[in-house]
């Protein structure tokens, strides 16, 4: 099918039929809806090459991955940039992946930027004043954020109500008589560790309980840190009858320490995990299941990837907030704390 075509199926010009397709913003969102639909219905294909001569876009979308100790380099990645890449190829844009193998992404910001092989950036795993997203908003790069960060500018984000997840988490363990409760969060000073922490420490302040510091522990989201930080959990006199895991791969090793320890979860030692829902580990299919706070990694990304889309189609960075609730999800592993 050609644009003459596809356009006079849909009673529309083809300038307002090319314009659509290539995002600009005067065409509004439903036609620009109506057009996408029709194109991928009849088996429209623009010449990808003619399209971005066009318009001057590079047809791709840039994300930068440290790989050094990077908390989201793994299956989260993997589940995340599935999601991101599913939604853009429907529009034919690609993505460029670019690893660091430092923590400082603002050069390979500035080096896609500047060969402008990137119409926009995608960010992730922000600090709690983020110096990427003030150095992007400064120069007034396109980009979304997935996570939250207090720059006081403007900018497009998309995150989940990690405060409240772990506040109703740790409530949930309270309302079972839980009193010692310790957490496994992810790194300090990310958003969403602190956020996470300060749930949980709001949960144990409603019931009168001060937050003990010898239950928190941060980390990476492993087996093998998760089983070292309950191991030394399990440990301690006395020890924490409940445990908040901040990851399904953190719940792994959280799991072998109490079995290690001669406890049987849901009974001994309760515990509810983070899922950020991987198909090849379901928290239905563990023994006993697992209880969790649960958000699913890929419908972030899929949604990151169209905020990516309005943000290039010219919508108000001030508009594209979107905060997330996170299900709770009650199985096996939880139950009543145990009698002295």
């Amino acid at each position: 099918m050609k644009l003459k075509e596809l356009a006079a199926e849909l009673g529309l010009s083809q300038t307002t039929v090319s314009r659509a397709l290539n995002g600009y913003p005067e065409v509004n969102e439903a036609t620009r809806q109506r057009v996408s639909e029709a194109a991928q219905r009849l088996g429209y294909r623009a010449n990808v090459s003619a399209r971005r001569l066009a318009t001057g876009r590079a047809g791709a979308i840039g994300v930068v991955l440290p790989t050094e100790g990077n908390i989201q380099f793994g299956p989260h990645t993997n589940e995340y940039l599935s999601g991101v890449a599913g939604r853009l190829a429907r529009e034919e844009i690609d993505i460029l992946l670019s690893p660091l193998e430092t923590d400082d992404e603002i050069p390979a910001f500035k080096r896609l930027i500047s060969s402008k092989r990137v119409d926009a950036l995608i960010v992730g795993s922000p600090m709690l004043s983020d110096s990427r997203v003030k150095f992007l908003t400064e120069i007034g790069f396109p980009f979304v954020l997935h996570g939250r960060t207090e720059i006081g500018k403007p900018h497009a984000w998309l995150d989940i109500d990690n405060a409240g997840a772990f506040f109703r988490a740790t409530s949930h363990l309270l309302d079972l008589g839980h009193r010692r409760i310790a957490m496994i969060n992810g790194p300090d000073g990310m958003t969403f560790a602190e956020h996470r922490e300060q749930g949980y420490r709001d949960a144990l302040v409603a019931r009168g309980i001060t937050p003990d510091p010898r239950l928190i522990a941060n980390g990476q989201f492993t087996d093998e840190i998760g089983f070292r930080f309950a191991q030394g959990f399990l440990e301690q006199t006395p020890r924490p009858t409940a445990i908040l895991a901040g990851s399904m791969m953190t719940a792994l090793g959280v799991f072998r320490a109490i079995r290690a320890a001669g406890l049987t979860l849901g009974r001994d030692v309760s515990m509810i995990a983070h899922d950020d829902v991987f198909p090849y580990l379901n928290a239905d299919n563990m023994v006993p299941s697992m209880s969790t706070t649960r958000s699913s990694i890929r419908a972030a990304g899929t949604r990151i990837a169209e905020l990516v889309l309005q943000v290039l189609a010219g919508k108000p960075v001030e508009q594209i907030h979107e905060l997330w609730p996170v299900e709770l999800v009650l199985r096996e592993s939880t139950g009543p704390a145990p009698r002295d």
